[in-house]
């Protein structure tokens, strides 16, 4: 694909926008506009028109300036969640029209979307966290495996931490992986290439980037968290009824929500719409109860308020301390890996 560095960042619904892809794509990895639980046709030909614009000032810049003022964006690709994809008439077509460098498509068991993209030419990934998840993927003919850890932001099955997961599917399976999960430092990253992972799938680290969608709430939220300030939970799926398979709860930053919530999902799903409860039953209070937290949620969400609405985040987290240039970011991570895998240990 003709990479300067191994990086991908992960296709972040709601953060990972076509200016950030741009910026990972312009430092020499392959940057990914993500489609998560609210992808639509609209929001994607939006992030795509924004990616056009972003390719264009690099452009200009070089015109006016001569070829060393900016380099010249690379491959984006795109990554679009199976069920939505299913759910919104469209988005799989737009996605591929778009041509990308690399399709992504994840959460799902139907991989029939990978023959389409391999007649049109685009090559494909999935994310897997099992050898079983690897072997279906390569016989389905995709291109490019992301074994994705547990330690990992947003959604994602909590079977096996990345190296582990990383070392099976190697043993197990050909053809290239990325690593995935909890990496956010040159360390991380150096260490996931010496154990033969092919590059490495970014995310969280990438999240408060200046160039991300995030929300203004979202990144202080980010910047403020530690490493152990994260739950894995399905609590904002339920809580937004988004029918996210329960195999893939969410990674996200503890919050007001989790702490009332994550222990009482049960009473979360239950709707003013259910049966009449027999007398003395407290299933009315408790659809009460959820119907105005669910209205909570909706408000947060709007208002991107991180004390109630989800932040996505890894493991790695507490590596994140500054809103960064994706350029400056991506620098430090892939000089300072080949340091370490030069031999250099400080």
């Amino acid at each position: 694909m003709g990479l300067r560095i191994p990086i991908v960042n992960a296709p972040m619904g709601g953060v990972a926008g076509g200016r950030l892809a741009v910026a990972v794509a312009a430092a020499g990895g392959l940057g990914m506009i993500g489609m998560g639980s609210a992808g639509s046709v609209e929001a994607l030909e939006r992030e795509l028109a924004a990616a056009a614009l972003a390719c264009e000032l690099p452009a200009l810049e070089r015109e006016l300036m001569g070829s060393a003022a900016a380099p010249a964006p690379g491959p984006i690709g795109i990554g679009l969640v199976d069920w939505v994809a299913a759910a919104r008439p469209g988005l799989l077509d737009l996605a591929l029209s778009a041509k990308p460098a690399l399709l992504s498509v994840s959460f799902g068991t139907d991989l029939s979307w990978a023959a389409r993209a391999r007649q049109a030419g685009i090559r494909t990934a999935t994310q897997i966290y099992t050898v079983e998840d690897a072997r279906r993927a390569r016989d389905a003919g995709i291109d490019v495996l992301v074994a994705r850890g547990l330690e990992g932001g947003g959604h994602g099955a909590p079977e096996l931490a990345t190296l582990p997961l990383l070392e099976a599917v190697l043993d197990a399976v050909p053809g290239p992986v990325l690593a995935a999960g909890g990496i956010g430092s040159a360390r991380g990253v150096a260490a996931m290439l010496a154990a033969g992972a092919a590059g490495v799938w970014l995310g969280t680290a990438l999240a408060a980037g200046e160039e991300s969608l995030l929300s203004p709430g979202g990144r202080r939220a980010l910047l403020a968290a530690r490493g152990t300030d994260t739950i894995v939970t399905r609590v904002f799926d339920v809580g937004m009824d988004l029918p996210w398979p329960q195999r893939f709860p969410a990674r996200v930053l503890r919050n007001d929500f989790t702490a009332r919530w994550h222990d009482r999902i049960d009473e979360l799903s239950v709707t003013t719409a259910a049966p009449p409860a027999p007398a003395g039953d407290a299933a009315p209070a408790h659809a009460e109860q959820a119907a105005a937290a669910r209205a909570e949620l909706a408000a947060a969400n709007a208002a991107g308020d991180p004390r109630i609405a989800p932040v996505d985040a890894g493991q790695g987290v507490g590596l994140v301390t500054a809103v960064r240039p994706v350029a400056e970011i991506l620098d430090e991570l892939c000089s300072g890996a080949a340091r370490l895998l030069a031999g250099d240990r400080h």
